[in-house]
């Protein structure tokens, strides 16, 4: 009896969390603590040779629940039997030969193409029935809209989004708004209504199978890898792989350890599979695996430690993010003294308290997580009021996982960094304005909004009486303000933080309203949402936020100190479809936003990281052994110099 219950309850909450992870791209546990309790109920299901209905080892998806059209897939997809042995990844190989790839964390992605025309792309699904996406594969990188080949060929493989553009794209979000990982942002951004969303995105295509059905495929003689040879031929990319035998299969999982943790593609592990494809199919397949193919998943390093306090860190949105502070372990070669506990659903599962013993480990040898809590004693109080202005907080709920949250619009560590935000990079990019700074002038009274910024000149004597200012460094601060002035519309949007809207949403606001601000302050609510990418929330947000008066007057005033330039124009489309990569010094344009706009300009796009996807690499240094030279030329990509492409492509001026 006391089995059946703990099997029911297993059951029931590892069901919750695959639903909050693959539906609702949220996270309730970690992926340590789901892989134990899956185990767990494994166990209990084969000792008792019961398995109750709706079990996730009998299920091999999550149903989709949202508006996409549901195709039923030519094939059922199967998920992976799983091993962290690497003597079962040999005595599965036998004397065979194998591919041994990585397994990446994206979206499973299956794409059709019939007489050389690309015509459908679904996800996995419930394994039966798929979502259709083809809207936003039309934007894959990888994924080619036409090919040479006329026959019928029907790919799988993974979409992924980088753990550099995860970065990039996490930037420019709201704290309520930033994605756990790469997989969850993958996912939720391949599975938006409209592909406008996806544009501002870089997903990748990697295909790791193809199936060619009743179209003669005698060119690949039965192998795989002649299969994943061919893809590239057509202009696929394929997963990355080796070629292993029994005996290599130690030293090919090594290899893939040691460049898991510079490798900017999400990976969870590998995945071996036999080459021969006649003999794969006469294997066959269980009511859930698939009998030719099985999933490594790396061992994870995990440490012990002592978990000495939670921190919670109150955002400029007024979200309190928990953060796990424990005594420093070492963690695959780096010293980790913190983990983000996400959410308060993750605090209360794990049952935290004061010098509670808690195992600690890195995602994908990334990404420090706690995997669990040795001790239990669930003595942390959940704070009842902000930390910072001791206001009282509030528990909101989305998606099955519990927020906390200062409502306190005058609360000092929002406003220090809502000012952050104001002066970053992205925003009005306000050199010598630091979080440690602004924090400093907050406390004297200098600043109590944005709008204080551009009259910081009149504290001038008081800033220089301050430990670490001097009359040449107060002068330059100005200089900074000053020159800040000379922005964008989109630009300074996107300063105002204005929840829901990032830098790419702030460019669409803009050229809906032809950059007429007063038009942006007063649209009704319905206006914004005839914009492609706005949906009722964000639509609401920005009606909300101007009509606040206090935010409608500060942003009018502040407008009015400014200069702003009008927008680039699309000079040519003659960079259409190419991606560039900047990296290094610049001696011609300002800086890299400045040659990512002309880009832009010219109907380009600017990635942060190398990959297949990748046209060119703009550096100076082309000799240099950078990270993103020696990627570029592994994959064969053109190093080229900012004089190089000058000469071929002009300059802004």
């Amino acid at each position: 009896m006391e089995n059946m219950k703990r099997m029911e309850w297993l059951v029931n909450t590892l069901n919750k969390a695959s639903k909050a992870y693959y539906i609702d791209n949220n996270e309730i546990m970690s992926n340590l603590e789901y892989d134990r309790l899956y185990d767990e109920l494994t166990a209990l299901e084969k000792e008792s040779g019961i398995v109750l209905a709706g079990s996730p080892t009998a299920n091999i998806g999550f149903e989709a629940v949202d508006n996409l059209s549901k195709v039923i897939h030519d094939k059922q997809l199967l998920s992976l039997d799983k091993t962290k042995s690497i003597e079962a990844l040999k005595s599965f190989l036998g004397d065979k030969k194998g591919l041994l790839g990585w397994k990446l964390d994206g979206l499973t992605i299956v794409l059709k193409y019939e007489n050389g025309k690309f015509i459908q792309a679904l996800t996995r699904g419930n394994g039966e029935i798929g979502e259709d996406v083809t809207h936003n594969a039309l934007h894959f990188g990888g994924a080619p809209r036409e090919i040479e080949f006329k026959g019928t060929v029907i790919l799988r493989g993974e979409a992924v989004i980088s753990y550099s553009e995860f970065g990039r794209i996490n930037k420019n979000l709201d704290d309520n708004l930033k994605y756990k990982n790469p997989r969850n942002l993958c996912s939720g951004t391949v599975r938006q209504l409209d592909s406008k969303i996806l544009k501002e995105r870089q997903v990748f295509f990697y295909a790791f199978s193809l199936d060619f059905g009743d179209t003669d495929h005698a060119f690949i003689a039965n192998s795989k890898e002649n299969a994943l040879i061919w893809a590239k031929s057509q202009g696929f990319t394929p997963l990355e792989y080796k070629i292993v035998e029994n005996t290599q299969i130690e030293e090919a999982v090594e290899w893939f350890k040691n460049n898991a943790k510079d490798n900017d593609l999400p990976s969870d592990g590998l995945v071996l599979t036999f080459d021969d494809i006649a003999y794969s199919s006469s294997l066959g397949s269980t009511s859930k695996f698939p009998k030719d193919s099985i999933a490594f998943k790396w061992e994870d390093e995990i440490a012990q430690t002592k978990l000495l306090t939670i921190s919670w860190n109150t955002s400029r949105t007024g979200l309190i993010n928990p953060i796990a502070i424990f005594e420093p372990v070492e963690l695959d070669g780096t010293t980790v003294n913190r983990a983000s506990l996400h959410n308060l659903s993750i605090v209360k599962n794990l049952e935290l308290g004061d010098l509670d013993e808690i195992t600690v480990y890195k995602a994908n040898m990334i990404i420090p997580q706690v995997a669990d809590n040795l001790t239990r004693s669930n003595t942390f109080e959940i704070p009842d009021k902000c930390e910072v202005c001791g206001f009282k907080t509030i528990i909101q709920t989305s998606n099955d996982a519990e927020f906390l949250y200062c409502k306190n619009p005058s609360c000092k560590a929002q406003l220090v960094r809502a000012l952050t935000h104001f002066v970053s990079r992205d925003a009005m990019n306000i050199e010598g304005l630091s979080e440690a700074t602004i924090e400093r002038f907050v406390e004297k009274g200098f600043i109590q909004n944005y709008l204080d910024i551009f009259s910081i000149h009149t504290c001038e004597k008081e800033i220089m009486e301050m430990d670490g200012f001097g009359k040449k460094s107060v002068e330059k601060l100005i200089n900074s303000i000053e020159k800040s002035k000379n922005s964008t519309l989109h630009n300074f949007i996107y300063a105002l933080g204005i929840n829901q809207i990032g830098l790419a949403n702030a460019k669409l606001l803009c050229a809906f309203f032809d950059y007429d601000f007063a038009n942006i302050m007063n649209a009704p609510e319905e206006k914004f949402l005839k914009i492609d990418g706005f949906g009722p929330v964000m639509a609401k947000s920005v009606t909300d936020y101007f009509n606040d008066d206090k935010n409608k007057r500060l942003a009018e005033e502040a407008y009015g100190l400014l200069n702003i330039q009008a927008p680039a124009a699309i000079i040519s489309s003659s960079l259409g479809g190419q991606t560039f990569v900047i990296t290094g010094s610049l001696n011609i344009f300002k800086n890299r936003g400045e040659l990512s706009d002309y880009i832009e300009s010219l109907g380009g796009k600017t990635a942060s990281s190398v990959s297949a996807g990748t046209s060119f690499l703009i550096n100076n240094d082309t000799g240099s052994n950078s990270s993103k030279n020696k990627k570029a030329k592994e994959l064969g990509i053109t190093i080229i110099t900012e004089n190089e492409f000058v000469e071929k492509y002009g300059q802004a001026t």
